[in-house]
């Protein structure tokens, strides 16, 4: 195929022309990577979970600009731009930075004597790979955004991996467990090198996985903890891993009650690869302190108060409305809301249904999601009726229901964004094109 002129034509190409099955071997990938012969002479963090991947990438990857090291950060999916999903030393790649490496991925597949399709992000995540490989970084952090062992990051064998959290969030398989996930995930682990677990209670599964494979477990509560300072006023903790303490840090910048745990998996990984990558309780203040991400409880400024998260599944919208219980009081919330269709609807909806009095309930530009009248139905199986107090109304799109809870949001209500990243995408567009 003839190189294409844009980034922006790569990645709508890759949209449309390659399968969207999943290689159960890797071994398509494999043999792709195999030909760009594919290395890194620094660190490797591999990132997966259900929640909390994102968030915990980029507290590492903050700590380390901090420390002055070279970092180049992958995390998927992305809001605005596809560029997001690349970070090299903090700064965003660039279309000219980015398209080289599509070519690279698409030269090698066609050398093969019999050539292999790719999936979107089989292709475009070893464009990213290929990229952070062609620079001389010190550390390299890959989020496993689908799954595990299954995840196209997974053909390389990472120094450090890490586990965020383990749940059930999806019902396109209605046998998925706990259990089965743990497994899938823990695939990114590797014979004597440190596996974090920040799963308070990890399934039996990944356990056993890592006790099978010889990997170097690391588990919340038994190697590493947080401990809060009770009665400090300037909101203090103290991280406590296997050989290291790191007392009086700030809570870090990212919002959220569940932050603290993705920040001690964070630590911990850099404790278990100090001797490569030594951080100071400095570097760490210092990160903790500028960490940045949208879209994760992200609290907008101005009135009425506006906040920003991705939850998609039950687990993430349960953090979710604890952090909204923690917000004090208000008149009204309302919810801009737009979900997949092959998520638990109805758990996620559970949870936030006594967090929310108005529902502006919003259709996705993708085949994947539930219609605004699907939502809609959940709700009202809660016996959520229209009135002064609560209502439903249904939206073509995020940005209409967004105009919406703003007409109707009074300056001391709220306004909450949530259920997948195209909704708080939508919402996003929608106030860039406004200020703009």
């Amino acid at each position: 195929m003839t190189a294409l002129p844009t980034l922006d034509a790569w990645v709508t190409h890759l949209e449309s022309a390659h399968p969207v099955s999943i290689d159960t071997s890797l071994q398509r990938i494999r043999q792709v990577h195999g030909t760009l012969r594919l290395s890194f002479d620094c660190p490797v963090i591999t990132v997966a979970g259900t929640n909390g991947k994102g968030s915990t990438c980029a507290i590492l990857e903050t700590i380390l600009l901090r420390a002055g090291y070279r970092v180049g950060c992958h995390t998927s999916p992305h809001l605005l731009s596809f560029n997001e999903r690349v970070r090299v030393n903090g700064a965003i790649a660039s279309d000219a930075e980015l398209r080289p490496h599509f070519e690279a991925v698409e030269a090698a597949r066609l050398s093969l004597t019999e050539p292999v399709p790719l999936t979107y992000p089989e292709f475009t995540t070893l464009a990213i790979m290929h990229l952070f490989a062609s620079r001389r970084l010190d550390a390299v952090i890959l989020e496993a955004a689908h799954g595990g062992r299954l995840d196209v990051v997974n053909v390389v064998d990472a120094d450090c991996s890490i586990i965020t959290s383990i749940d059930a969030g999806h019902t396109e398989s209605h046998d998925d467990t706990r259990e089965k996930i743990a497994f899938e995930q823990a695939g990114i682990f590797r014979q004597g090198k440190p596996a974090i677990c920040a799963d308070p209670v990890p399934p039996r599964t990944l356990i056993d996985h890592a006790t099978q494979i010889g990997a170097d477990l690391w588990q919340f509560g038994r190697d590493f903890r947080y401990e809060g300072q009770a009665g400090s006023e300037r909101q203090q903790w103290t991280y406590a891993g296997r050989t290291l303490r790191r007392a009086a840090l700030a809570y870090p910048a990212l919002r959220g009650a569940n932050q603290l745990i993705n920040t001690s998996a964070a630590l911990a990984a850099l404790e278990a690869l100090r001797d490569r990558l030594p951080v100071s309780a400095q570097d760490i203040r210092l990160g903790l302190a500028n960490v940045e991400l949208p879209g994760r409880f992200q609290v907008l400024p101005g009135k009425p108060l506006v906040v920003l998260d991705v939850a998609h599944n039950p687990l993430a919208a349960a953090a979710l409305k604890q952090n909204l219980g923690n917000m004090g009081y208000f008149p009204y919330t309302y919810a801009v809301f737009g979900c997949m269709q092959d998520i638990d609807m109805a758990r996620v909806i559970g949870c936030m249904k006594d967090e929310v009095d108005h529902w502006c309930v919003a259709d996705l530009p993708t085949p994947r999601a539930a219609s605004a009248q699907a939502v809609e139905a959940v709700l009202r199986e809660t016996g959520l009726t229209d009135g002064a107090d609560s209502s439903v109304t249904r939206f073509a799109s995020p940005a209409q229901a967004w105009q919406d809870a703003l007409k109707r949001a009074t300056e001391n209500d709220r306004i909450v964004v949530f259920g997948s990243f195209q909704t708080v995408a939508g919402v996003m567009a929608s106030r860039e094109s406004q200020q703009s």
